[in-house]
C-alpha cells in the first residue's frame, strides 16, 4: 500500500526568498534564537560584501517559517571556496511547520540559487545526532563524506564567548547543471 501525502493548503503560499536586513529580528524567532543575535549581523554583513547569501521562508508576507545561510567563499575550501563549492549552514524551520514541505522548498530554492551562480558542489554539516535531518538530506541526494568535530565559536547578544561542540557528518551534493 502506499501511503500519499498530501502538502497542507498554506505551502503554497509560502515564498522563498533572500533575507533583508529587517528580516534579522524575526531569525531570532521570539527570543529563542536572541543568542544568535552577533552572529545573523555578521552573516548580513558577508552577504553585503558577496561572501553569503540568507533565506528565508515566508509565510503571508509577515511569519518567517525557515531560514537557510549559504557561506560562498571560506578560509576552509573544502566548505566553500567562492567559485563551485558552497556551504550550506543555519538551516531551520520553525517546529509547527517540519514535515509539511517548508524545508524541503528552502533547499531547492537555495540549490537553485547556487546553479544560478555556478556552483556545482554543495557541503553542509548535520549533527550526528540527529538521524531524522541526515535521512532529509539523502533523500535529496546529500552523501556523507566526512566526519567533522563540529567546534565553533561565537559572541552571544551579551559579549560573551560562547563554545559549541556538535559533532557532525560532513555531507555533500553535486550537480550536473541541472536540481
Amino acid at each position: 500500500m502506499t501511503v500519499q501525502i498530501i502538502p497542507p493548503a498554506w505551502l503554497s503560499a509560502v515564498e522563498y526568498r533572500h533575507a533583508s536586513l529587517s528580516d534579522l529580528p524575526a531569525l531570532e524567532w521570539d527570543g529563542e534564537y536572541i543568542h544568535f543575535r552577533n552572529l545573523y549581523s555578521e552573516v548580513y554583513a558577508a552577504v553585503q560584501i558577496g561572501k553569503a547569501l540568507m533565506m528565508v521562508a515566508e509565510l503571508d508576507s509577515s511569519i518567517l517559517l525557515g531560514q537557510l545561510f549559504i557561506q560562498l567563499l571560506s578560509t576552509r575550501t573544502e566548505l566553500a571556496d567562492g567559485l563551485r563549492r558552497a556551504y550550506i549552514y543555519g538551516f531551520r524551520v520553525k517546529p509547527g511547520y517540519r514535515n509539511c514541505g517548508v524545508g524541503a522548498g528552502l533547499l531547492l530554492a537555495a540549490e537553485v540559487e547556487l546553479l544560478r551562480r555556478d556552483f556545482r558542489l554543495i557541503t553542509l554539516n548535520v549533527a550526528q545526532d540527529n538521524p531524522a535531518g541526515r535521512r532529509f538530506y539523502e533523500r535529496y541526494g546529500y552523501r556523507v563524506v566526512a566526519v567533522e568535530p563540529g567546534r565553533w565559536s561565537y559572541r552571544d547578544h551579551e559579549g560573551q564567548l560562547r563554545e559549541v561542540h556538535e559533532p557532525a557528518w560532513r555531507m555533500e551534493k553535486r550537480f550536473n547543471g541541472v536540481v
